[in-house]
């Protein structure tokens, strides 16, 4: 009776530490949309250059070139392990740094160009109808491109764990660390030559916790066993956009270095 009462005891203070642990999730809070701010901060402050670069930024022109699939033990996975979109990051990276310097690029979207065309179309039909003489502004062209990628995806470059059980009561802690690779280039629209060329490296780290607790009762003839675990992955969303940023500030660096464009001192 004394070891079935330990086990009773043992099991409701287990289950009293999961229903209070945040890591658990019987009952998931229900959480309110994020405004999400440049990762990079740095990026954000870079001070703003005596003339701001026009670039370009095409669909397709950041894309995963791995083809990685998410990875799962169980079944074959469909889904990839990145998203498909990525240059939107690249357009945000772009768009919000020196933001707090107003702005370092001048960017022009031509993702979706042909929406665009098409609006412009609309507007000048309907002058046209209406006899407004007023003709409709050319677009703004752009001296430079930039195009990257997702280079590399490279899953269990290192894993490992440890743990530790006595007397039926044990803990155990897994680990395990992904690397994704990105390169982003700088092209010249006059000449076509690579102007700037950076590759950024971005681990991603997945942690896993596990406790258990095991007893023989009525003499040795049943046991009572108790897991609880959690696991925490790094969002590879974020790890992505932060290894985007990180580009992108480094581009502006090296542009810096090469004279390619100026800082404006105030």
């Amino acid at each position: 009776m004394v070891a079935l009462r330990l086990s009773l005891y043992l099991l409701v203070l287990l289950l009293s530490s999961c229903a209070s642990s945040p890591n658990q999730h019987f009952f998931p809070k229900i959480e309110k949309p994020k405004i999400h701010k440049l990762l990079i901060t740095e990026l954000a402050r870079v001070d703003a250059p005596e003339k701001k670069p026009v670039v370009a930024v095409y669909a397709g022109a950041f894309e995963d070139d791995t083809g990685q699939r998410r990875s799962n033990g169980e079944y074959a996975s469909f889904s990839t392990a990145l998203t498909q979109k990525p240059v939107a990051y690249l357009i945000r990276a772009l768009h919000h740094a020196g933001s707090e310097k107003n702005g370092f690029f001048e960017v022009v979207n031509r993702v979706h160009l042909d929406h665009l065309a098409k609006e412009r179309q609309l507007i000048r039909s309907a002058r046209n109808d209406f006899k407004e003489e007023q003709k409709l502004k050319p677009l703004l062209f752009a001296g430079l491109l930039m195009e990257g990628s997702v280079v590399g995806y490279e899953s269990n470059i290192t894993s490992g764990g440890s743990g530790a059980r006595y007397l039926g009561i044990g803990f155990s802690k897994k680990y395990r660390k992904d690397v994704i690779t990105v390169s982003l280039r700088t092209i010249s629209v006059l000449t076509g030559r690579v102007l700037l060329e950076v590759l950024v490296t971005k681990a991603v780290l997945s942690v896993g916790y596990n406790q258990g607790v095991f007893k023989f009762v009525y003499d040795g003839t049943e046991l009572i066993e108790i897991e609880n675990g959690s696991v925490q992955n790094e969002s590879m969303n974020i790890a992505l956009q932060t290894a985007i940023e990180t580009a992108v500030l480094q581009t502006i660096k090296e542009g810096l270095v090469k004279e390619f464009w100026h800082v404006r001192l105030d």
